[in-house]
């Protein structure tokens, strides 16, 4: 019977999608890897403080400051600046103070990356490709950072252009259709049908979705049916041009295809 299972493989991390948004986010130093580490966290909308001296801050985190993208803390680290943190992010040249930060966050119960010290970190930055909603991380596990890097960029090659661009479309699909079937038990149907959706289309036909096409595509809904693309078309500008074998509509609608 066990056989019927997946089997376990020990040694791994369980790679989340992070929600912290507007959380407070401390990153002790200014380098460049807090700077990487920064703009990671500002992607998220992360409310970040920098604890550094300003001479420590390389041109990139300087900038942040400047803008007044994070909050800067002129010196160096104390205690009391965990106050409040959910994530701390120490990435200074100084292992004896960075285990010092590692061993309070783990008295607060504080979430906290050592950079460039695996055996000090709750959780590990991967290397990760952005395409507007679309994110894909790949980790090591600390191991190899760089192959991470590389694997990112042959994974993001192989994607289509505009990948984000149809995520972006069957998102705005996806909260039209809450509003047409809102209730909780709806929830089934609406996400098999998503998924019909999402399997019945290339993803240029997603990109180019607009939205009187997401309209008319939800009318196909009560009939749990998707239609072909050129159905889609052939209804645009109230066209009831669109194949006559395609039989959806069960009259409720005052018209049928």
């Amino acid at each position: 019977m066990s056989k019927s299972f997946p089997e376990v493989q020990p040694g791994g991390s369980l790679i989340l999608a992070w929600q912290i948004k507007d959380k407070k986010v401390l990153v002790v130093g200014g380098g460049e890897v807090a700077a990487g580490r920064i703009l990671n966290c500002l992607n998220a909308d992360a409310k970040v403080t920098v604890v550094c001296p300003k001479s420590g801050l390389n041109p990139e985190v300087a900038y942040r400051v400047a803008e007044n993208q994070v909050t800067h803390v002129d010196r160096l680290f104390e205690p009391s600046d965990l106050d409040g943190a959910e994530m701390v992010l120490v990435a200074i040249d100084d292992p004896a103070a960075s285990t010092t930060i590692w061993k309070l966050c783990k008295e607060k119960k504080i979430a906290a990356n050592i950079a460039d010290v695996p055996p000090e970190c709750d959780f590990y930055f991967g290397s990760v490709h952005r395409d507007g909603p679309l994110q894909i991380m790949v980790s090591t596990n600390g191991k190899g950072p760089r192959l991470a890097a590389a694997i990112r960029r042959f994974i993001a090659g192989s994607l289509p252009k505009n990948a984000g661009d149809a995520i972006e479309a069957i998102g705005e699909l996806r909260g039209r259709l809450r509003k047409v079937a809102p209730t909780p038990d709806e929830s089934p149907k609406r996400m098999r049908w998503m998924s019909k959706v999402s399997d019945s289309y290339k993803w240029e036909d997603m990109c180019d979705l607009t939205p009187e096409d997401m309209e008319n595509l939800l009318l196909f809904y009560p009939a749990n049916k998707v239609p072909s693309m050129d159905v889609l078309k052939a209804l645009r500008g109230g066209n009831a041009d669109a194949p006559k074998d395609f039989d959806v509509f069960d009259g409720s609608f005052g018209f049928s295809i």
